[in-house]
């Protein structure tokens, strides 16, 4: 079977850049699919895109599906023949297959003897299968927002100008979005205008670099990180390069060339962010810092072609971006006339959530949670109830309005700008520490009290008028609120009992349509979001479930504990010790024990029994000092000593005794032995 090269192109006019690699991923995943489906072997498919084109090419693309055998099972034997001689149905099913009865064979089943008919299909030419499979692909991109162009009436993210599909030197006929298949491709639209006629599938890539157009998305990028880089090695600065903008950058370019501008000193007054934020926003440019860290009046930029008078570009560059600066120095100038006190009145306009009340209400119900929070972990109750009241205050400020990711970096900076104590000032910012999983928590205590009351209050709001999470939906992203809190307080080392806070946070609001029951059912959803904290820590379900199944609300407890579990499941003795709990479990609960753990050691008889009640008293009186400092791992270390005396119980005393009284002390000693281990975890989950 012969195989060769297919090469599919889509050039269109500039995609969206946030949706290229989206783009790019969801056409090289269909054509995988469709290949695959089809049984067409393959050795390798890459994807390729630029701004005006989606590619994709296969190496070593069989000619043709493989042939196969196909079976058809007819009517049953006995109802094929009767008499010796073939039924009605057994004519039909022959006819069906286009044979006499005499062609066909019998079948054997565990249900019966079949009559049946065999045949070698073969398969179809890749040429025939490639047109429906390119047609389904592009009809099913996930483009972002359909457009028309001209008078026909195809819709895609952009007019779609030229469709490239062939199988080695061989143009596969084939349509879509109203484009007919060919080999001419397109180069630059500046440095290689004219139409490409590529002669071969395996010609695309060096082709399309010929004509000034860097079709591999990866090392595009690179190309891009590497020019960076080098341009601020010649500024003797440290480029700063946002991946995210990186990656925006790299879906707005063909043949990237960096190139360095700069604008007037006296922006330099601006909080760096305010210009960075215009920068990137505005103008995708990377900013340069200096040794000290500081922004240097400096900025990279990646052109799209490779000038005969770069300076030219550059100064273009310089020249739209000065007014832009001079917006966020604008805006500053602007919001340093009032103070971000003053701006507590215009919070009372804006509407936190209709059913919760202004950005003003919510202030309110955060002072209160976060001055009872810096009560209890050393905090000042003044700065945090101050930083609750000028928490959103930014949010009104030209500033944030014009650049909403400065939130809370702004409101720092005015803060210390009226005077206001430095721990409040960081705290503004710090409320939205951290932004996920992985970041880094508020590291003072009234950013801690605050970034805790803010959410706690929005998570206890938001259920109490019932708009809780389903699914994926979740448009107040009260998981990433839930796991916050988790990560604040683990992280924090903060021991703060969850179900008092939510309950303090709950009392704060009035009429909440889902009160009822409404703290234990966000105590609930905070608890379970653990198991997601649990994975980043490498924390299996069963160590998870383990310690779920206890009362614990305080989550620096559960994490610790989750820790211990975790590092006990590695012990050898914790397999025998999970299965002992879960057998230990299984016989309480069958014999309705009333939970008594009092043994009485006069009625003890076996020696296995003595040895363990021995080896329980013992570990009892080491283990409760260290449940008290929640030295868990040191607890579990201790218990696992219990494996011996334990499998030797299992091994030569019968639980189920006919003296009554025996029998009660004997799950009393095994209920004691249970309420130890009950103290950290239910580790009977372990053996899952």
């Amino acid at each position: 079977m012969a195989a060769t090269t297919l090469l599919l192109e889509l050039g269109t006019e500039e995609l969206p850049p946030q949706a290229l690699p989206d783009l790019s991923d969801a056409l090289a995943s269909g054509i995988r699919s469709g290949l695959e489906e089809a049984g067409i072997d393959f050795a390798s498919l890459n994807a390729y895109s630029s701004p005006r084109r989606l590619a994709v090419q296969v190496k070593a693309l069989a000619d043709k599906q493989p042939d196969r055998e196909v079976e058809r099972r007819g009517p049953a034997l006995a109802a094929a023949f009767k008499d010796g001689q073939p039924t009605k149905a057994a004519e039909g099913f022959a006819r069906s297959c286009g044979v006499s009865v005499d062609d066909l064979i019998h079948l054997e089943t565990d249900k019966g003897t079949w009559l049946g008919f065999r045949e070698q299909q073969q398969g179809e030419a890749v040429q025939a299968l490639l047109p429906e499979i390119v047609r389904k692909t592009i009809a099913d991109l996930p483009v972002p927002k359909n457009m028309r162009w001209g008078s026909s009436r195809v819709e895609f993210s952009r007019p779609a100008h030229w469709l490239v599909l062939l199988y080695g030197n061989e143009i596969i006929p084939a349509q879509a979005l109203g484009l007919d298949a060919g080999r001419t491709s397109r180069g630059h639209r500046f440095h290689a205008p004219d139409p490409i006629e590529l002669a071969h599938a395996d010609d695309y890539v060096a082709a399309l670099e010929e004509a000034y157009v860097l079709v591999d998305a990866t090392r595009r990028r690179e190309r891009i990180r590497e020019q960076v880089l080098a341009e601020a090695e010649v500024q003797q600065a440290h480029a700063v390069i946002d991946e995210e903008l990186l990656t925006e950058v790299n879906g707005l370019v063909e043949w990237p060339v960096a190139l360095t501008g700069s604008f007037d000193e006296r922006f330099l007054e601006v909080p760096a962010e305010c210009l960075i934020s215009s920068m990137k926003a505005n103008q995708k440019y990377f900013h340069l810092l200096d040794d000290d860290g500081k922004l240097k009046p400096l900025f990279i930029t990646i052109s799209n072609i490779d000038s005969l008078d770069p300076q030219q570009v550059i100064e273009g560059n310089e020249k739209v971006i000065r007014p832009r600066l001079a917006d966020a120095a604008f805006f500053y100038e602007t919001d340093r006339k009032q103070t971000l006190a003053a701006r507590i009145p215009s919070l009372e306009h804006v509407v936190f959530q209709q059913q919760l009340g202004t950005l003003a209400d919510k202030a309110r119900r955060t002072g209160a949670v976060a001055g009872f929070i810096a009560r209890q972990i050393h905090g000042s109750v003044e700065h945090a109830e101050r930083a609750a009241q000028l928490a959103k205050c930014d949010l009104v400020t030209e500033m944030v309005l014009e650049f909403p990711e400065l939130q809370g970096i702004m409101g720092r900076y005015y803060a210390a700008q009226d005077g206001e104590p430095d721990e409040v000032a960081q705290a503004l910012e710090e409320q939205y520490l951290p932004r996920f999983a992985s970041d880094a928590i508020p590291s003072t205590h009234t950013g801690q009290a605050l970034a805790l009351a803010d959410r706690l209050d929005t998570l206890v709001g938001i259920f109490g008028i019932g708009q809780r999470p389903t699914g994926a939906k979740d448009p107040f992203a009260l998981r990433r609120a839930a796991i916050g809190v988790i990560n604040i307080l683990v992280k924090g080392e903060l021991d703060l009992d969850l179900r008092e806070l939510l309950t303090l946070a709950a009392q704060q609001h009035s009429g909440l349509p889902k009160a009822d029951g409404l703290v234990e059912d966000v105590l609930t959803y905070m608890l379970d979001r653990f198991r997601a904290w649990g994975q980043e820590e490498g924390i299996s379900a069963e160590v998870y479930l383990a310690v779920r199944a206890r009362p614990v609300t305080r989550p620096w407890d559960f994490a610790r504990r989750l820790r211990a579990v975790k590092a006990f499941a590695q012990r050898e003795e914790a397999s025998a010790l999970a299965a002992a709990n879960k057998r230990v479990s299984n016989i309480l609960a069958k014999q309705d024990h009333d939970g008594s753990t009092q043994v009485n050691a006069e009625l003890l008889q076996e020696e296995a029994e003595k040895a363990l009640h021995h080896a329980l008293s013992t570990s009892r009186d080491s283990v409760l000092p260290l449940f008290a400092d929640a030295r868990y791992m040191e607890a579990l270390d201790i218990l696992a000593t219990l494996r011996g005396p334990v499998d030797a119980f299992f091994d030569q005393v019968m639980v189920m005794a006919d003296d009554a009284e025996i029998r009660r002390n004997r799950l009393a000693l095994l209920a004691s032995l249970q309420a130890l281990f009950l103290e950290i975890a239910d580790i009977s989950q372990l053996s899952q």
